[in-house]
């Protein structure tokens, strides 16, 4: 990270460059890169000090995208002759790097604008510069106006509405943020939905240990989730990793969030005692001064409610704690460098650039905000990293949201329309990454509670074109609703989500004490400890890990999963999609049975 000089020379840069030019009086060469207003929900309250400290992420064209794109769709098609033969990390970078008059360019125009190069971060393909600066120096740089605005909820942003770039760098760079983004990848306690518990807590720890239960309804009570009852309804209650050393999963921990070790222990005691010693056994990796678990910091329960999750499924695999820092509300102290909650851009800078053997194939992240939080150009550029990710062998399972198609109050178009329309979510509209909806009850229903007003979220993306592995599934299921919700959602957008899994009631240790939580923060973690048992099978024969999973799922992986039919995705004040027979928008493909899917890939259970 790029921090420019003290007070001094800031000060010093800001005004120098207010002689040369200002945002009421632009540089004839520049125009406007990008506008995005602002969403439903933020109010501007005023300016920033000149001198707050934000931390830049630009983005510079890549030469081949579209190279790498072709390579990620081969080797993630199971009918293609190289299916599973995922791309080296040198790979991906030499399909990303910019041209070398792209960096040039933009490398000049830093330096025009007095910024050293050499002071800032520069990642390993070279298509990401990262450059801390003063807010007035910003302004500058883009020709611009930063404000400090406001949600309801009280996260504060500095950002602004348009911003531009000299005319003969508009083709080179992707996007810059924080600028016009306004996702807050949800405050903290608000991905997962607190609930009373209604279980008998010792009777549900005596289900646990009833080693002879072999039964859905002998190992559940759907009114606290266990992961007895999930290895018992997803069917890896019989099988054992057989090659832990060579496999492993990960899940991301934003705004603050701590996962709680001591926690995760307890709760094994309870609920899955041959794991125990694995709490303590994680990786913790912070990164830009992400929380960490030191023994004294309070957990988060989402933090918690991951790590206990994906610990009770998948042990012995090893598990990777991943934290970022950037967090809302931000605070107008001058000179501490901030990125206030840009966490995609953030962790996927850092992770490119890590040794891949080092990065787990099964990463699940249970964030996520309205797409039209953040501007096309954004969400493209970071759904890019993704298929990066994806084309080494990485699946990226994500959170389909908590308000199905939309919460009540949020159903209003940022296009300065104003329209009523459904809210889809990102990052799952990214067709790069694997959309994971809630189901709960037996036989599984899409998942809501009135207690609290959680639904199973689903949608159609506006900013991404539905991928043709996608086609005929999403196409047979919109000629089954005709003409219902017509004007509220994109008929032509990436549909999602892609499958599910229980979201209900899951019990959780936070803090000493049990919790009970809803949200498809639940179901994520569960998906992605599924398939990193895949893997583990898969790697135990020789044979790769799953990668990105949609074209295996839409092709044939879906005959390995229990169709959900009924239920479905309210919200909006009304009515949402319902789940019907095969690929619907309430629940996908359904809920996943890991020996089915043992068997479509063709692998044995020993």
């Amino acid at each position: 990270m790029c921090i420019r000089s003290l007070v001094l020379a800031t000060t010093v840069t800001a005004v120098a460059l207010s002689a040369s030019a200002t945002p009421l009086n632009p540089r004839f060469d520049y125009t406007v890169k990008e506008s995005h207003n602002v969403p439903p929900q933020w109010s501007n309250i005023g300016n920033p000090d000149p001198l707050h400290h934000l931390t830049l992420n630009i983005g510079l064209q890549p030469n081949d995208f579209e190279s790498l794109e072709h390579h990620l769709h081969q080797v993630s098609d199971p009918s293609h002759p190289r299916y599973g033969q995922h791309l080296t990390q040198e790979q991906v970078h030499d399909f990303l790097k910019p041209a070398d008059e792209t960096f040039d360019l933009v490398r000049a125009w830093l330096v025009d604008n007095s910024i050293d190069p050499s002071f800032c971060n520069i990642n390993t393909a070279r298509d990401w510069i990262t450059v801390t600066l003063p807010v007035a120096t910003i302004e500058q740089l883009l020709d611009t106006k930063y404000s400090v605005y406001e949600h309801q909820d009280g996260t504060r942003l500095v950002r602004t509405t348009s911003w531009s770039l000299p005319q003969a760098l508009h083709e080179h760079i992707t996007t810059i943020q924080p600028t016009t983004a306004f996702l807050r990848a949800n405050p903290k306690g608000k991905t997962v939905l607190d609930v009373p518990i209604d279980v008998d807590l010792a009777q549900a720890v005596k289900v646990a240990d009833a080693a002879n239960t072999t039964t859905i309804r002998g190992a559940c009570n759907f009114g606290g989730m266990t992961p007895k009852c999930l290895r018992t309804l997803y069917n890896t209650i019989n099988y054992k990793p057989q090659v832990p050393n060579n496999n492993s999963i990960a899940f991301n921990n934003f705004l603050g969030e701590v996962s709680n070790r001591s926690d995760a222990r307890t709760f094994l005691q309870n609920f899955r005692p041959d794991a125990v010693d694995s709490a303590y056994a994680g990786t913790q990796i912070s990164i830009n001064g992400g929380a960490y678990d030191n023994g004294t910091a309070p957990a988060g329960i989402e933090g918690n409610l991951d790590l206990e999750t994906i610990l009770g499924l998948v042990y012995p695999t090893p598990v990777t704690l991943y934290t970022t820092g950037g967090e809302p509300p931000f605070n107008a102290d001058k000179f501490t460098p901030t990125n206030t909650n840009e966490p995609y851009l953030t962790w996927l800078l850092f992770l490119r650039d890590q040794d891949l053997s080092t990065i787990p194939k099964v990463i699940s992240t249970s964030y996520g905000d309205h797409e039209q939080t953040v501007p096309p150009s954004y969400a493209k550029t970071v759904c890019n990293q993704f298929a990066a990710l994806g084309a080494q062998g990485i699946s990226l399972f994500f959170s389909s949201g908590d308000f199905g198609v939309g919460a009540n109050s949020s159903c209003v178009t940022n296009d300065g329309k104003n329209r009523t329309a459904f809210m889809p979510s990102f990052p799952a509209s990214c067709p790069y990454v694997t959309s994971v909806g809630g189901t709960m009850g037996y036989p599984e229903v899409v998942a809501y509670d009135t207690r609290n007003g959680f639904v199973s979220g689903s949608g159609f993306s506006n900013y991404f074109q539905r991928p043709k592995w996608q086609s005929t599934a999403v196409e047979d299921y919109l000629d089954s609703i005709g003409d219902q919700f017509q004007g509220l959602y994109n008929t032509s957008g990436r549909a999602y989500p892609d499958l599910s899994a229980q979201a209900y009631r899951y019990l959780v240790w936070l803090n000493g004490s049990v919790r009970s939580v809803d949200g498809t923060s639940c179901s994520a973690p569960t998906v992605a400890s599924i398939f990193s048992l895949v893997n583990d099978a898969l790697v135990a024969e020789g044979k790769s890990p799953m990668g990105w999973l949609n074209p295996w799922l839409y092709q044939s992986g879906f005959e390995a999963f229990t169709d959900v039919v009924n239920g479905s995705s309210i919200g909006c004040n009304g009515p949402g999609f319902g789940a019907s027979d095969g690929w619907d928008a309430a629940s996908g493909f359904g809920t996943p049975d890991f020996e089915k899917i043992l068997d479509v890939l063709g692998v044995g259970v020993s």
